[in-house]
């Protein structure tokens, strides 16, 4: 099954590009990445969606100039 991580990654990486504007975008985005790759990937999808928001709320604040 090689297809799910490579969708997986895809995903979270498209997710990812729309990091919000306000803090709350961030969280919702983050947490539907999350999500979404962990339900690719038959895991948790509240720890992925979790991790997701956590993952971006962090990046968009360390990098604002990227978001």
């Amino acid at each position: 099954m090689q297809a799910k991580p490579i969708l997986a990654a895809l995903a979270l990486c498209s997710t990812l590009v729309a990091c919000g504007d306000t803090t709350g975008e961030q969280v919702v985005y983050g947490a539907g990445a999350g999500a979404l790759g962990s339900a690719l990937l038959d895991g948790n999808l509240v720890t992925g969606a979790a991790v997701g928001a956590a993952a971006n709320v962090i990046f968009c604040k360390e990098n604002p100039s990227r978001c």
